[in-house]
């Protein structure tokens, strides 16, 4: 069960912020022979962010590297915007906050290892994945029950969304009870 301080907090979200790797992704990077990079996204993160657009939801990602594929992945889901190479992540969040006219408590940030930790302090919900450190674990309001790159997206999706009264409304779209 989900602490009702976490429901409540969860309540404001208007924006949610990502990390990529470790978040979307299981944090592994392969490389091919020919330079090609490999990541692999959840599908059911994937669904959870459609859900979220759906629900008139902004999101965002930050990231510390740059990759076309997280580009791509991000533009088939409808993700506003990709800040990338973004070494000093609270920086970026605070163009984003003000670009978007929001108070920390109003934005959600999923992040999972110590570049994330500054803007897990900030925002209103900070949420970390299964398998973050403890430095991180120690910063973050909930810690998911999935690791990054296996749902844990989803996870925070439809906590927050539950708890704003929207999910079972956007799950009756897709023709499920």
């Amino acid at each position: 069960m989900i602490n009702q301080d976490i429901i409540e907090k969860a309540k404001n979200i208007k924006l949610l912020l990502l990390d990529a790797d470790g978040v979307l992704t299981d944090g592994k990077i392969y490389y091919g022979s020919y330079g090609d990079e490999i990541k692999a996204f959840d599908v059911k993160d994937g669904l959870s962010l459609s859900l979220w657009n759906r629900a008139g939801k902004m999101s965002c990602i930050i990231t510390a590297k740059k990759s076309s594929l997280l580009k791509r992945r991000a533009r088939e889901l409808r993700v506003f915007k990709v800040y990338q190479n973004a070494f000093r992540k609270i920086d970026v969040y605070e163009k984003i906050k003000k670009k978007f006219r929001l108070q920390d408590s109003q934005i959600c940030f999923i992040g999972d290892d110590l570049i994330d930790i500054a803007v897990l302090k900030r925002v209103g919900l900070s949420i970390t994945v299964l398998d973050a450190p403890s430095e991180v674990r120690e910063v973050a309001h909930y810690m998911t029950d999935n690791k990054g790159g296996s749902g844990a997206v989803r996870e925070v999706v439809e906590i927050i969304l539950k708890a704003q009264g929207a999910w079972k409304n956007l799950i009756q779209g897709l023709g499920s009870d």
